[in-house]
């Protein structure tokens, strides 16, 4: 969007946030003034579609300490399988066990690459020098997804977590965000995600963690919930 329509848009984002989302929240307590409001809230709505016509590849980074990054991710991947596209997930620090996501997508076959290409966590492997090996050689098949035009999705799991170890550069992964078709979508997932990463990102959502079962009651992991 140039400059004029970048402010028209911020006027029109500011004018629905403050129409607001309506129901008990709004402040009228007849309905014709209400559906006044909400006629007005329909036409800004309609405004800030019909001017927001860019379609581009999106850099997606889903972080924090709390659970649902590889989830929101993986939904991701779903939607996109649904509309007949191609999708490519490397899972890195995972690998040694199966979850039910990789068995379920199986259903669509070539239409979905899936690779999990780590062998666990740091303190199942206890070997540093096997994980940065294991990291590297997924960072490289990430790479032919990244460049090929086959796949409308990308999904780097956990990636995240492989830079905070120092066991990929973190300026190797921009460059191989940015050397990707036009139109190819990449998520990258895991916690601690880089403020390099973030700033180059079109969409950064931080899951915070509030509560957990397995913190606070001693719940186990589940599975259907966590694997």
């Amino acid at each position: 969007m140039t400059s004029g329509a970048t402010n028209e848009g911020n006027t029109l984002d500011q004018s629905a946030e403050e129409l607001g989302m309506g129901g008990d929240l709004a402040p009228e307590r007849d309905a014709e003034a209400y559906q006044a409001r909400m006629r007005r809230r329909q036409e800004v709505q309609q405004q800030r579609v019909q001017e927001r016509s860019l379609e581009k590849g999106l850099v997606m980074v889903f972080t924090g300490h709390g659970k649902g990054k590889t989830t929101a991710a993986l939904g991701l991947a779903l939607r996109t399988l649904g509309h007949g596209h191609r999708v490519a997930i490397v899972q890195f620090i995972k690998g040694g066990w199966e979850p039910g996501e990789a068995r379920a997508l199986q259903t669509f076959g070539d239409a979905l690459n899936w690779h999990a290409l780590g062998e666990g966590f740091t303190w199942e492997t206890q070997d540093r020098e096997r994980d940065r090996q294991l990291v590297q050689g997924a960072w490289r098949q990430s790479l032919d997804y990244l460049r090929s035009e086959e796949h409308q999705l990308v999904i780097l799991d956990e990636v995240n977590v492989a830079l905070k170890l120092g066991y990929l550069d973190l300026e190797d992964v921009l460059a191989g965000v940015d050397a990707r078709p036009t139109l190819t979508h990449v998520a990258l997932t895991g916690r601690g995600a880089p403020q390099g990463l973030i700033e180059r990102a079109d969409l950064v959502t931080e899951m915070t963690l509030v509560r957990h079962p397995f913190r606070e009651q001693g719940v186990k992991a589940q599975a259907g919930i966590e694997y």
